[in-house]
Protein backbone atom coordinates (compact mmCIF):
# COMPACT_ATOMS: atom_id res chain seq x y z
CA UNK A 1 0.00 0.00 0.00
CA UNK A 2 1.33 3.21 -1.21
CA UNK A 3 0.99 6.55 1.47
CA UNK A 4 -1.03 8.76 -0.22
CA UNK A 5 0.83 12.14 -1.02
CA UNK A 6 -1.19 14.63 1.47
CA UNK A 7 0.02 17.52 0.89
CA UNK A 8 0.80 19.28 -3.09
CA UNK A 9 3.32 22.35 -2.66
CA UNK A 10 3.51 24.84 -5.16
CA UNK A 11 6.16 27.76 -4.67
CA UNK A 12 7.19 29.96 -6.01
CA UNK A 13 4.03 31.34 -7.31
CA UNK A 14 3.50 33.53 -10.38
CA UNK A 15 5.98 34.46 -13.16
CA UNK A 16 8.70 33.22 -10.65
CA UNK A 17 8.25 30.16 -11.11
CA UNK A 18 9.74 29.26 -14.65
CA UNK A 19 12.89 30.81 -13.79
CA UNK A 20 13.39 29.25 -10.48
CA UNK A 21 12.02 26.40 -10.20
CA UNK A 22 13.74 24.47 -13.60
CA UNK A 23 16.78 23.07 -11.19
CA UNK A 24 15.33 24.87 -7.58
CA UNK A 25 17.91 25.58 -5.58
CA UNK A 26 20.85 24.61 -7.30
CA UNK A 27 23.59 25.60 -9.16
CA UNK A 28 22.28 25.78 -12.66
CA UNK A 29 25.61 23.80 -14.13
CA UNK A 30 24.33 21.18 -11.75
CA UNK A 31 21.94 20.15 -14.37
CA UNK A 32 18.69 17.94 -13.48
CA UNK A 33 20.65 15.45 -11.64
CA UNK A 34 20.30 17.65 -8.47
CA UNK A 35 16.74 18.76 -9.83
CA UNK A 36 15.43 15.04 -9.36
CA UNK A 37 16.94 14.96 -6.11
CA UNK A 38 15.13 18.00 -5.01
CA UNK A 39 12.18 17.37 -6.31
CA UNK A 40 12.49 13.74 -4.26
CA UNK A 41 13.52 15.49 -1.05
CA UNK A 42 9.79 17.49 -1.84
CA UNK A 43 7.90 14.30 -2.05
CA UNK A 44 9.32 12.80 1.20
CA UNK A 45 8.92 16.38 3.31
CA UNK A 46 5.71 17.58 2.59
CA UNK A 47 4.02 13.82 3.79
CA UNK A 48 6.21 13.85 6.49
CA UNK A 49 5.39 17.25 7.59
CA UNK A 50 1.77 16.35 7.38
CA UNK A 51 1.93 13.18 9.21
CA UNK A 52 3.96 14.88 11.88
CA UNK A 53 1.01 17.23 12.44
CA UNK A 54 -1.59 14.18 12.50
CA UNK A 55 0.73 12.43 15.26
CA UNK A 56 0.46 15.92 17.79
CA UNK A 57 -2.80 15.85 17.09
CA UNK A 58 -3.67 12.63 17.71
CA UNK A 59 -1.65 12.92 21.44
CA UNK A 60 -3.60 15.69 21.69
CA UNK A 61 -7.14 15.17 20.98
CA UNK A 62 -6.73 11.34 22.16
CA UNK A 63 -6.58 12.36 26.13
CA UNK A 64 -8.16 15.49 26.28
CA UNK A 65 -11.73 15.42 25.91
CA UNK A 66 -12.37 17.00 23.07
CA UNK A 67 -12.37 13.55 20.49
CA UNK A 68 -9.76 12.66 18.48
CA UNK A 69 -12.13 10.83 15.78
CA UNK A 70 -14.63 13.75 15.33
CA UNK A 71 -11.28 16.40 14.50
CA UNK A 72 -10.50 13.19 12.21
CA UNK A 73 -13.88 13.46 10.34
CA UNK A 74 -14.00 16.88 10.27
CA UNK A 75 -10.04 16.93 8.70
CA UNK A 76 -10.99 14.70 6.05
CA UNK A 77 -14.17 16.62 4.99
CA UNK A 78 -13.07 19.98 5.31
CA UNK A 79 -9.42 19.90 4.05
CA UNK A 80 -8.39 20.12 0.47
CA UNK A 81 -6.73 16.97 -0.73
CA UNK A 82 -6.95 15.25 2.64
CA UNK A 83 -6.72 11.66 2.59
CA UNK A 84 -6.64 9.70 6.05
CA UNK A 85 -3.24 7.95 6.21
CA UNK A 86 -3.84 4.46 6.63
CA UNK A 87 -4.46 1.78 9.20
CA UNK A 88 -0.58 1.59 9.71
CA UNK A 89 -0.73 5.14 10.52
CA UNK A 90 -3.23 4.72 13.27
CA UNK A 91 -1.56 1.61 14.62
CA UNK A 92 1.67 3.66 14.81
CA UNK A 93 0.07 6.40 16.88
CA UNK A 94 -1.92 4.11 19.22
CA UNK A 95 0.83 2.31 20.21
CA UNK A 96 2.67 5.92 20.51
CA UNK A 97 -0.42 7.40 23.14
CA UNK A 98 -0.64 3.50 24.46
CA UNK A 99 3.25 3.98 25.66
CA UNK A 100 2.18 7.63 27.19
CA UNK A 101 -0.35 5.87 29.37
CA UNK A 102 1.86 3.28 30.20
CA UNK A 103 4.49 5.72 31.45
CA UNK A 104 2.45 8.18 33.30
CA UNK A 105 0.92 5.11 35.17
CA UNK A 106 3.67 3.06 35.51
CA UNK A 107 3.63 2.79 38.94
CA UNK A 108 -0.43 1.67 38.82
CA UNK A 109 0.33 -0.74 35.92
CA UNK A 110 3.22 -2.44 37.75
CA UNK A 111 1.12 -3.41 40.81
CA UNK A 112 -1.97 -4.03 38.74
CA UNK A 113 0.98 -6.53 36.56
CA UNK A 114 2.03 -8.03 40.22
CA UNK A 115 -1.51 -8.86 41.05
CA UNK A 116 -2.33 -10.48 37.89
CA UNK A 117 0.97 -12.91 38.61
CA UNK A 118 0.36 -13.28 42.31
CA UNK A 119 -2.93 -12.33 43.48
CA UNK A 120 -2.26 -14.10 47.10
CA UNK A 121 0.67 -11.50 47.87
CA UNK A 122 -0.53 -8.75 46.93
CA UNK A 123 -2.66 -6.07 48.11
CA UNK A 124 -6.35 -6.45 47.85
CA UNK A 125 -7.17 -3.00 46.42
CA UNK A 126 -4.83 -3.79 43.50
CA UNK A 127 -6.81 -6.58 42.94
CA UNK A 128 -9.83 -5.51 43.40
CA UNK A 129 -8.86 -2.64 40.60
CA UNK A 130 -7.68 -5.17 38.30
CA UNK A 131 -11.05 -7.15 38.48
CA UNK A 132 -12.81 -4.10 37.88
CA UNK A 133 -10.94 -3.19 35.35
CA UNK A 134 -11.24 -6.31 33.79
CA UNK A 135 -15.04 -5.96 34.35
CA UNK A 136 -15.13 -2.67 32.44
CA UNK A 137 -13.05 -4.10 29.50
CA UNK A 138 -16.12 -6.47 28.88
CA UNK A 139 -19.03 -4.09 27.52
CA UNK A 140 -16.62 -2.14 25.12
CA UNK A 141 -14.97 -4.93 23.67
CA UNK A 142 -18.53 -6.60 23.02
CA UNK A 143 -19.66 -2.85 21.29
CA UNK A 144 -16.86 -2.97 19.06
CA UNK A 145 -17.20 -6.54 18.10
CA UNK A 146 -21.29 -6.59 17.86
CA UNK A 147 -21.47 -2.71 16.52
CA UNK A 148 -17.70 -2.04 14.83
CA UNK A 149 -19.44 -2.17 11.09
CA UNK A 150 -22.35 -0.13 11.87
CA UNK A 151 -20.23 2.72 14.00
CA UNK A 152 -17.68 2.74 11.42
CA UNK A 153 -20.56 3.74 8.97
CA UNK A 154 -20.70 7.71 10.99
CA UNK A 155 -16.99 8.41 10.42
CA UNK A 156 -18.25 9.53 7.20
CA UNK A 157 -20.88 11.93 9.02
CA UNK A 158 -19.83 15.21 9.34
CA UNK A 159 -22.99 16.53 11.43
CA UNK A 160 -22.99 13.48 13.58
CA UNK A 161 -19.07 14.00 14.41
CA UNK A 162 -20.52 17.95 15.27
CA UNK A 163 -23.58 16.91 17.32
CA UNK A 164 -21.90 14.76 19.20
CA UNK A 165 -19.17 17.34 20.15
CA UNK A 166 -22.58 18.63 21.66
CA UNK A 167 -22.84 16.30 23.47
CA UNK A 168 -19.55 15.81 25.10
CA UNK A 169 -19.59 19.44 26.08
CA UNK A 170 -22.90 18.74 28.31
CA UNK A 171 -21.24 15.89 29.48
CA UNK A 172 -17.96 17.88 30.76
CA UNK A 173 -20.40 20.51 32.62
CA UNK A 174 -22.47 17.89 34.21
CA UNK A 175 -19.00 16.37 35.45
CA UNK A 176 -17.99 20.02 36.55
CA UNK A 177 -20.44 20.52 38.63
CA UNK A 178 -20.62 17.35 41.10
CA UNK A 179 -19.20 18.23 44.47
CA UNK A 180 -19.71 15.08 46.52
CA UNK A 181 -16.66 13.46 47.33
CA UNK A 182 -17.32 9.97 45.50
CA UNK A 183 -15.83 6.45 46.07
CA UNK A 184 -12.31 5.10 46.15
CA UNK A 185 -11.57 1.42 45.03
CA UNK A 186 -13.20 0.12 48.15
CA UNK A 187 -16.37 0.89 47.66
CA UNK A 188 -16.41 1.16 43.64
CA UNK A 189 -18.68 -1.23 42.65
CA UNK A 190 -18.91 -3.81 39.62
CA UNK A 191 -21.40 -1.83 37.88
CA UNK A 192 -19.54 1.53 38.15
CA UNK A 193 -16.86 -0.44 36.04
CA UNK A 194 -19.32 -2.06 33.56
CA UNK A 195 -21.14 1.94 33.36
CA UNK A 196 -17.83 3.13 32.57
CA UNK A 197 -16.73 0.33 30.09
CA UNK A 198 -20.10 0.85 28.13
CA UNK A 199 -19.62 4.50 28.15
CA UNK A 200 -15.85 3.73 26.42
CA UNK A 201 -17.69 1.24 23.93
CA UNK A 202 -19.97 4.17 23.13
CA UNK A 203 -17.28 6.78 22.26
CA UNK A 204 -16.50 4.84 19.27
CA UNK A 205 -18.83 7.59 17.62
CA UNK A 206 -16.84 10.49 16.10
CA UNK A 207 -16.95 13.36 18.01
CA UNK A 208 -17.77 11.81 21.32
CA UNK A 209 -14.75 11.68 23.52
CA UNK A 210 -13.89 8.39 24.91
CA UNK A 211 -12.06 10.38 27.91
CA UNK A 212 -14.93 12.87 28.51
CA UNK A 213 -17.34 10.04 28.56
CA UNK A 214 -15.36 7.49 31.17
CA UNK A 215 -15.14 10.53 33.44
CA UNK A 216 -18.53 11.63 32.75
CA UNK A 217 -19.81 8.11 34.02
CA UNK A 218 -17.15 7.73 36.57
CA UNK A 219 -17.84 11.18 38.43
CA UNK A 220 -21.74 11.43 37.88
CA UNK A 221 -22.36 7.71 39.51
CA UNK A 222 -20.47 8.35 42.46
CA UNK A 223 -16.62 7.34 41.65
CA UNK A 224 -14.12 9.92 43.37
CA UNK A 225 -11.89 12.14 40.64
CA UNK A 226 -8.68 11.06 41.42
CA UNK A 227 -10.14 7.30 40.60
CA UNK A 228 -12.21 8.59 37.78
CA UNK A 229 -8.84 9.50 35.77
CA UNK A 230 -7.10 5.94 36.88
CA UNK A 231 -9.53 4.07 35.94
CA UNK A 232 -10.70 5.81 32.75
CA UNK A 233 -6.88 5.69 31.83
CA UNK A 234 -5.91 1.90 33.25
CA UNK A 235 -9.32 1.40 31.19
CA UNK A 236 -7.84 2.49 28.13
CA UNK A 237 -4.59 0.63 27.94
CA UNK A 238 -6.66 -2.91 26.66
CA UNK A 239 -8.99 -0.88 24.02
CA UNK A 240 -5.98 0.77 22.85
CA UNK A 241 -3.97 -2.56 23.12
CA UNK A 242 -6.37 -4.06 21.06
CA UNK A 243 -7.40 -1.93 18.33
CA UNK A 244 -3.15 -1.73 18.07
CA UNK A 245 -3.44 -5.29 17.69
CA UNK A 246 -6.43 -5.63 15.21
CA UNK A 247 -5.07 -2.48 13.34
CA UNK A 248 -2.27 -4.80 12.41
CA UNK A 249 -3.80 -8.05 11.66
CA UNK A 250 -5.95 -5.86 9.33
CA UNK A 251 -2.76 -4.57 7.57
CA UNK A 252 -1.08 -7.21 6.83
CA UNK A 253 2.97 -7.53 5.87
CA UNK A 254 3.11 -6.80 2.14
CA UNK A 255 2.82 -2.85 2.40
CA UNK A 256 5.77 -2.25 5.25
CA UNK A 257 8.08 -1.54 2.44
CA UNK A 258 5.89 1.21 0.65
CA UNK A 259 5.84 3.12 4.66
CA UNK A 260 7.12 6.62 4.74
CA UNK A 261 9.32 5.46 7.98
CA UNK A 262 10.48 9.39 8.85
CA UNK A 263 7.35 10.04 8.67
CA UNK A 264 5.71 7.82 10.86
CA UNK A 265 9.05 7.97 13.34
CA UNK A 266 8.25 11.32 13.62
CA UNK A 267 4.09 10.95 14.35
CA UNK A 268 5.10 8.52 16.60
CA UNK A 269 7.10 10.88 18.53
CA UNK A 270 5.02 14.15 18.21
CA UNK A 271 1.68 11.42 19.43
CA UNK A 272 3.92 9.93 22.30
CA UNK A 273 5.19 13.34 23.86
CA UNK A 274 1.79 15.32 23.21
CA UNK A 275 0.00 12.47 24.86
CA UNK A 276 2.01 12.17 27.85
CA UNK A 277 1.81 16.06 28.33
CA UNK A 278 -2.09 15.91 27.76
CA UNK A 279 -2.25 13.22 30.57
CA UNK A 280 -1.08 15.48 33.17
CA UNK A 281 -3.11 18.59 31.97
CA UNK A 282 -6.19 16.56 32.21
CA UNK A 283 -5.31 15.43 35.62
CA UNK A 284 -5.11 18.94 36.76
CA UNK A 285 -8.38 20.69 35.06
CA UNK A 286 -10.34 17.50 36.38
CA UNK A 287 -9.11 17.75 40.30
CA UNK A 288 -9.50 21.97 39.70
CA UNK A 289 -13.16 21.45 38.11
CA UNK A 290 -12.06 23.46 34.85
CA UNK A 291 -13.26 20.79 31.90
CA UNK A 292 -15.85 23.41 31.57
CA UNK A 293 -12.68 25.17 28.96
CA UNK A 294 -12.62 22.05 26.72
CA UNK A 295 -16.72 22.38 26.98
CA UNK A 296 -17.07 25.72 24.99
CA UNK A 297 -13.99 24.34 22.34
CA UNK A 298 -16.13 21.30 21.77
CA UNK A 299 -19.57 23.18 21.93
CA UNK A 300 -18.14 26.23 19.75
CA UNK A 301 -16.70 23.75 17.18
CA UNK A 302 -19.53 21.38 16.93
CA UNK A 303 -21.86 24.63 16.17
CA UNK A 304 -19.82 26.42 13.87
CA UNK A 305 -19.96 23.04 11.87
CA UNK A 306 -23.71 22.00 12.39
CA UNK A 307 -23.80 26.12 10.68
CA UNK A 308 -21.31 25.61 8.03
CA UNK A 309 -23.19 22.05 6.82
CA UNK A 310 -26.37 23.91 6.19
CA UNK A 311 -25.45 27.38 4.35
CA UNK A 312 -25.49 26.69 1.00
CA UNK A 313 -22.42 25.81 -0.97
Amino acid sequence: MFLPRLVEVSWPPGPFRSRLTRYPLTDRRAGPALAADEESRARIVSPTLTLATLGILQGLTEFLPVSSSGHLVLLQSWLPGFQEPGVLFHATVHLATLGAVLLYFRRDVGILARAAVSPRRSDPAAVRLLGLVAAGTLPTALIGLLFKDGLERLFSSVPTAASMLLVTGALLVATDRVRAQGADVERMRVWHALLIGLAQGVAIIPGLSRSGATLAAAVLSGVGRDLALRYSFLLSIPAILGAFMLQLLSYGPDGIRDVNGPGYAVAFLGAFVTGYLSIEVLLRVLLSRRLGWFALYCWGLGLAVLVAVRLPA
